[in-house]
């Protein structure tokens, strides 16, 4: 992980200095595009409860494709499918042993955000995202033992999901598009009209480098 965040860092820099040194860009705000982005999510979870859970922040790979649709120069929409690792790590003291678990949950996440263009380098994004849990991962530590648990998910409703919002920004240097991101889980539908507030929700940072199409 920390290789992929040291090339997204290269990359981001090196594009940059190149964009300054010729200071022109592209203006793809009234083109139909798709493309394909790759990067790192730093993520975590938090008890809507506010009771005494305390848990620290992973990183987890994100990668997948998007669509620009633009509505005139200014406005559009962007839908995306993204595979997404999430999750955090959690330790402590039971009966006086020290332990640790770090959980990594596996999403099919399908933000579908409204896009602000106000030039032609920026654009605003902020909407819905309805994530699919794919597999879950638990790998335990307690002394000298270690342990993992691991439960795939599969599901055939797709209104079975965990709304979420997200919203971000897109930096536009002609092809290349460097994103970052914020989300957090919202609501649990439970595929049958019905939903629920999860108790523990994800929210999470992302950054990723994308090349448009």
């Amino acid at each position: 992980m920390k290789k992929v965040i040291l090339m997204i860092a290269f990359v981001t820099v090196a594009v940059t200095t190149s964009n300054a040194q010729t200071m022109t860009t592209t203006d793809n705000r009234e083109t139909l595009s798709f493309g394909l982005k790759a990067g790192a999510n730093y993520s975590n979870v938090y008890d809507s409860k506010s009771q005494n859970f305390v848990a620290d922040p992973k990183f987890g790979f994100a990668a997948g494709g998007f669509v620009s649709i633009p509505f005139g120069k200014f406005i559009g929409i962007q839908p995306e499918i993204l595979f997404s690792q999430k999750g955090f790590k959690s330790s402590g003291t039971y009966l006086g042993s020290t332990y640790s678990m770090t959980r990594t949950t596996n999403y099919l996440d399908v933000p579908i955000l409204f896009a602000v263009k106000p030039i032609k380098e920026l654009t605003v994004l902020v909407g819905p995202q309805f994530s699919y849990l794919m597999k879950q991962k638990d790998d335990f530590t307690n002394g000298n033992l270690t342990s993992t648990q691991q439960q795939d998910f599969n599901n055939s409703n797709v209104r079975k999901n965990t709304y979420c919002l997200t919203g971000g920004l897109d930096l536009n240097l002609n092809n290349l598009v460097i994103g970052l991101r914020t989300g957090w889980d919202f609501r649990n539908n439970d595929g049958d009209g019905n939903s629920t507030t999860p108790r523990y929700k994800n929210m999470w940072h992302q950054l990723t480098v994308g090349y448009r199409f």
